[in-house]
């Protein structure tokens, strides 16, 4: 499972101990842990969940909802819209920065296109001929 999802076995212990699958956890007659292909699915998504942000206990609750079953499906809704706001408000912070950089790189590459030296972005001292004493 470490493999197939990226996590590491501390990782998915740790999922498991928080109450973040879906389903239970069956073991086999050894006592090693099987997951299905929908546990598989389950935390592939909870590892797309973490990279955008989500927080353990917002993907504890999902999973609490997952495991109730059929009818709470308005509450799961608002969960995911509430993340949703949030990822998407950092996708705006980070187009922002994005601007920012690219301007940046455009006017870096522009200058040493020109073959100038200095830095770009700060002004430029007057020619001495135009300084007063």
């Amino acid at each position: 499972m470490a493999q197939r999802t990226g996590l590491s076995v501390h990782t998915l212990r740790l999922y498991e101990r928080k109450g973040l699958l879906a389903s239970d956890v069956r073991r086999d007659a050894s006592g090693r842990r099987v997951y299905s292909v929908w546990d598989v699915e389950w935390l592939a998504n909870c590892v797309k969940f973490r990279a955008s942000g989500m927080p353990l206990t917002t993907i504890g609750r999902l999973a609490r909802l997952v495991r109730e079953g059929d009818g709470n499906e308005v509450e799961r809704l608002r969960l995911l819209r509430e993340h949703r706001r949030r990822v998407t408000e950092q996708l705006a912070q980070l187009r922002d920065c994005l601007d920012l950089i690219d301007t940046k790189v455009t006017s870096y590459e522009r200058h040493l296109a020109a073959g100038a030296a200095g830095d770009p972005w700060q002004p430029q001292a007057p020619p001495d001929e135009h300084r007063v004493a």
